[in-house]
């Protein structure tokens, strides 16, 4: 079923963050992402597969991995979500050791939805500061 309005957009985008990320239901990504599924971040890889993949390295990195919605804006076949990213560094992560902290990253995701499924994304995220968080660059003096 094609969403038929931004507010069916905003509901979809809703329920790809809850269930896939918040929810950690892995079965939500057969239900809300395309098969083919393609994205901006070339180390997230192209397609379902490739997604399902690197999730599960970010749910096995962050314990308590929640995304908080707070706008979401739909136009067309398109919604951008902006989103606040926390968890606890639990797992190894980006090849980082366990470090047990919280962490909290901000970010925005663009999607295209097609036939009730993301089918293109493309994500801007503050991938330094994570990478701060977890110990693998030197946060300034």
């Amino acid at each position: 079923m094609e969403p038929s309005s931004g507010e069916d957009l905003k509901a979809l985008a809703r329920a790809f963050f809850e269930e896939i990320w918040n929810q950690g239901d892995e079965s939500a990504i057969d239900r809300l992402l395309a098969d083919d599924a393609a994205g901006n971040d070339p180390t997230f890889g192209t397609g379902k597969e490739e997604f399902t993949r690197n999730w599960r390295q970010w749910q096995a990195g962050l314990k308590d991995l929640d995304f908080e919605l707070t706008d979401i804006i739909a136009e067309g076949d398109k919604v951008l979500t902006r989103w606040v990213l926390t968890g606890v560094h639990t797992g190894e992560f980006f090849g980082a050791a366990p470090t047990g902290r919280l962490i909290r990253v901000e970010g925005m995701s663009f999607d295209r939805i097609e036939g009730g499924k993301v089918v293109e994304g493309c994500d801007g995220w503050d991938k330094y500061g994570l990478f701060q968080q977890i110990g693998l660059i030197p946060t300034p003096e």
